[in-house]
């Protein structure tokens, strides 16, 4: 069929591109031989698409065009574009080497596009036209083999595309008017923190080492301390944040702060509940903390450890307001000390013969208060999870299992039989299954229990994950799902069990993977209402100096402080958090005692929003656990029920207040 006869007939994307597939003009591949020939282009870059018989048209005529071929590459978690047209391939002798070579393009990141353009005629070639963030834009590359949405699918898998809401044929490339998700995209959230070298304390003003004694190692048994005793590896990049990672961050942000800080006006959708908020200062304790601290400390004065004092030098470069809540001592009245992990004899104690928990309030209060020994998470964390009914026997329990387990085979069924063919025409599933695939092989690599290759708990953490975004098809699956799964797995041991609580953990904080964001906006407009509430001082030295969005504190909350703690310790703050005890918002208390132990560095060295983004990732591993918890339950205390107004209804972990659609999604981008 010649060209122009071909030009009068619509090329459907997926159709064409799966005959081309056949036919061995197109591909999608990776060899030796092309990454060898592509190495001068972009030294050590790794391919990820290849489309051949892409062409631009330098003039109006078909006949003039330029054929070449259209690379997508990827180097230090950079994706980059180029077309390089054919050697001594043209369809017209006028065009001479130099013009070919006037429109080649050579690795442009796509840190620097702005835009995509989808142009599919219902007549013509299919084309799309990449605009950077300059304002300019390269010819249309025109598809003579279909596969546009291929391309876009692929794209989308690298960087974040959303459609334009003026045209539905753009696609935003790295839109900064969606932040939180762009970070999710553009972080690409390494694996979690390596074991800490000596004791982790706070490196600033108020860095209290906790109490302790009661969660040493007799509290954790041989087999998680192994797993916990990493090995040191050297350029394990696995290990620590890297520096790029962290200019990447700052780079998002400085973006993604103007355009979110309209979440904390006036008008941000909740409506009457923001009335509540105004002018309700905390109440002066001040007399009375300064009485009750002396007694407690004339008891105890080992309970809570003096505040080490930093040279005013280094920290203090002007004036610090004073802390209206005097923290210290409001810590030392209202947090009580931590108690040793709770034991099988006592777990025992809180059920009756058949089973049930007799007083899930009382076991609740004594796992938030010293936590469990690893041995009895297995048991324990279905409890706070909800996966089992507190008032369940041992019968109905070994019963549910039986039941979940014949579910989950029957889900996971459902993406196993899915044949290469079904695979070629179900784009979401192989994006999802593309970004879990690589997702998985990152996440907690430097721990014992995913260490190494062919690691069989790396294949059913992909499997869970895979099964889940079956099991709930509208969330699906979302980077950062992976660091909530791998603790589970790792306790709970069995697939179809962890499974299991992970559904039920993503009941209360599936809305953080939202694509409209909510369940991250309203938790972070509550954090800084909290910090309003809290530190009157620090909040209006964030909103002086453009950080009201609060967006530094984006990680923390996505998954719950995972990169800030070691695995054991990590797994300490869940269980707390998981009982509800106090709140069923005490993440967010903590936030807030960890932002007031560093105060006096952050208002003292007038940090703007990029210094302190780096600065609160640079806490990472130096973060004090059971003093931060102690802390969190005095503010907890102190904020009472201004603070639990200051939290909208429904803000995650909270499950929704109706019975609407659970995870409301944006149209396919694609």
């Amino acid at each position: 069929m010649s060209m122009e006869a071909s030009e009068l007939h619509d090329l459907s994307d997926d159709a064409d591109y799966a005959a081309s597939q056949q036919q061995g003009s197109a591909s999608m591949m990776r060899c030796d031989s092309e990454k060898r020939s592509s190495s001068s282009e972009h030294e050590g870059a790794e391919l990820i698409y290849l489309k051949d018989n892409v062409a631009i048209h330098p003039t109006q005529f078909a006949s003039e065009r330029i054929s070449g071929r259209l690379k997508l590459t990827k180097q230090d978690s950079i994706l980059f574009l180029s077309w390089i047209p054919y050697k001594g391939q043209t369809s017209n002798a006028k065009l001479s080497e130099k013009d070919r070579s006037l429109y080649t393009i050579t690795a442009v990141p796509f840190t620097e596009v702005r835009s995509i353009r989808r142009h599919t005629p219902a007549l013509g070639w299919q084309y799309v036209i990449v605009v950077l963030s300059s304002g300019l834009a390269f010819p249309p590359l025109y598809f003579y083999n279909g596969g546009v949405r291929e391309f876009l699918a692929l794209v989308k898998q690298h960087v974040y595309l959303a459609r334009s809401g003026e045209d539905a044929n753009v696609f935003l490339v790295n839109d900064f008017q969606s932040p939180l998700q762009r970070t999710l995209s553009s972080l690409e959230l390494p694996s979690s923190l390596p074991v800490a070298s000596g004791q982790s304390t706070y490196p600033l003003d108020g860095g209290s080492s906790s109490d302790s004694q009661g969660r040493t190692s007799a509290g954790v048994d041989n087999r998680v301390s192994q797993y916990v005793s990493r090995k040191q590896k050297s350029h394990d990049p696995t290990r620590d944040l890297s520096i790029h990672l962290l200019e990447k961050f700052s780079l998002v942000t400085k973006f993604a702060r103007d355009t979110t800080t309209q979440l904390f006006s006036e008008n941000n959708g909740f409506g009457s509940v923001d009335k509540r908020w105004n002018n309700q200062p905390v109440h002066s304790y001040s007399e009375k903390l300064t009485n009750i601290a002396e007694e407690k400390d004339n008891e105890n004065h080992h309970s809570y450890p003096e505040k080490e004092h930093l040279n005013d030098e280094e920290i203090n470069l002007v004036d610090v307001p004073a802390d209206p809540l005097e923290f210290n001592k409001l810590s030392l009245v209202w947090g009580k000390p931590r108690q040793p992990p709770m034991g099988s004899k006592e777990l025992t104690a809180f059920l009756d013969s058949e089973g049930r928990v007799v007083e899930s309030k009382a076991l609740r209060e004594r796992v938030f208060y010293g936590g469990i020994e690893h041995q009895l998470r297995k048991e324990v964390w279905p409890f706070l999870l909800g996966y089992y009914a507190y008032d369940s026997t041992y019968a109905e329990r070994e019963y549910l299992r039986s039941v979940k387990r014949m579910e989950y085979a029957t889900l996971k069924q459902q993406w196993q039989s899915i044949s290469p063919e079904q695979a070629k025409r179900f784009t979401k599933y192989r994006e999802r299954k593309g970004l879990i695939d690589k997702d998985v092989v990152r996440t907690d690599r430097a721990f014992e229990y995913y260490e190494g290759d062919d690691n069989l708990n790396v294949n059913s953490m992909r499997d869970i994950l895979l099964t889940y975004s079956f099991y709930n098809f509208d969330l699906g699956y979302c980077q950062g799902m992976s660091d909530y799964l791998s603790p589970i797995l790792f306790v709970m041991g069995d697939e179809s069990e962890s499974f299991w609580c992970f559904v039920a953990l993503m009941e209360r904080l599936g809305p953080n993977f939202n694509r409209d964001q909510n369940g991250m906006h309203t938790q972070l407009f509550a954090l800084s209402k909290l910090v309003e509430l809290l530190d009157s001082p620090l909040h209006n030295y964030f909103k002086q100096n453009d950080c009201l969005n609060y967006f530094f504190c984006f990680r923390w909350i996505l998954i719950q402080f995972k990169r800030e703690f070691e695995y054991e310790k990590t797994m300490q703050l869940w269980e707390v958090l998981w009982t509800q005890y106090l709140t069923e918002h005490l993440h967010l208390y903590v936030c807030v005692a960890i932002l007031k132990r560093c105060r006096s560095k952050i208002m003292g060295e007038q940090m703007d929003f990029d210094t302190l983004l780096k600065f609160i990732n640079e806490l990472s591993g130096h973060i004090d656990l059971d003093s931060t918890v102690r802390d969190a339950e005095a503010l907890c205390i102190c904020a009472g029920e201004n603070g639990a107004a200051s939290i909208p209804p429904g803000t995650p972990p909270s499950l929704p207040l109706d019975e609407g659609v659970l995870y409301p999604q944006d149209d396919d981008v694609l």
